[in-house]
């Protein structure tokens, strides 16, 4: 049985860069450090995390003056930073750069008059915060067959969730183009979200069967098992431990790949695993 890694896959730049900012901060602060919800989307990365001082807290009401605070890749809204810094609690923000850029568009288009529109998931921290940005007004959209719902806007601005699909975002603005007199789209899907997606549908494409490595509450990961699920049999596992052996009977291609918060270490696990079940059939 031949095994194949995906081109892209684990750790985007947003979230390396989140993990070296809470390191840094753990180390030049003294510990306990803490992220409001968990810092990647990634359950066993938040577990170590834990175990070197940073802890995932819900809200900021237990933190004191002069507690750290970061600020996770995922962002989070204009009230939520006002409020720690109000309260003398240090901030570290680690929002990803896509995801600034996504804010600050928000933030833009809703003051020159825009009716914002996020295609996204509307639970998601990370369209919360975008939509805190746009003074709590905008349209979260999911999908295209949603828009047929809306009330017609003289303008509309529309962004996108940094790890959408570009096809779901290229669906929604389209259909929006009947909703609004004048219609500007910003493509804020981050690059590497797309690269990694590009690469696990062509592998897709190549292999009897795919496991895809992440977290369940990952968004991107969700997304990259859904979209090799419509070329080949697809697994969804956060750890090598639910790898079961009958998956592979008759297989003679099996690729992988992860999403943008699974660490490196996991990534290995699946690949040693996978390797052994080679060795025994």
């Amino acid at each position: 049985m031949k095994v194949i890694l995906a081109e892209n896959a684990g750790f985007c730049f947003g979230v390396k860069r989140a993990i070296k900012l809470a390191f840094e901060s753990a180390k030049n602060s003294n510990p306990p450090i803490y992220s409001l919800g968990p810092l990647i989307h990634n359950p066993q990365q938040v577990e170590f995390l834990s175990q070197k001082g940073i802890y995932e807290i819900s809200d900021l009401e237990s933190l004191k003056p002069d507690d750290v605070l970061i600020i996770r890749s995922h962002g989070t809204t204009p009230s939520v930073i006002d409020f720690a810094k109000t309260k003398g609690i240090k901030v570290v923000d680690a929002t990803c750069p896509f995801v600034v850029n996504a804010q600050k568009l928000a933030q833009k288009l809703n003051s020159e008059g825009y009716q914002v529109v996020i295609v996204g998931e509307g639970d998601h921290p990370e369209v919360i915060g975008i939509m805190g940005f746009a003074n709590n007004s905008a349209w979260v959209i999911d999908n295209a067959n949603a828009v047929s719902d809306l009330p017609h806007k003289k303008r509309i601005g529309v962004i996108a969730q940094t790890t959408q699909s570009f096809e779901n975002f290229r669906e929604v603005t389209s259909a929006l183009l009947g909703r609004c007199d004048e219609l500007r789209a910003f493509n804020t899907i981050c690059h590497a979200t797309a690269q990694r997606q590009e690469s696990a549908k062509e592998l897709a494409q190549k292999v009897d069967l795919m496991i895809v490595i992440g977290g369940r509450n990952s968004a991107n990961t969700n997304r990259l098992a859904t979209l090799c699920s419509q070329y080949v049999p697809t697994y969804h596992i956060e750890t090598a431990e639910e790898i079961d052996e009958s998956w592979f009977n008759g297989i003679e291609t099996v690729g992988v790949t992860a999403g943008a918060s699974t660490p490196e270490w996991i990534i290995n696990d699946v690949i040693e695993k996978l390797r052994l079940i080679n060795k025994h059939n």
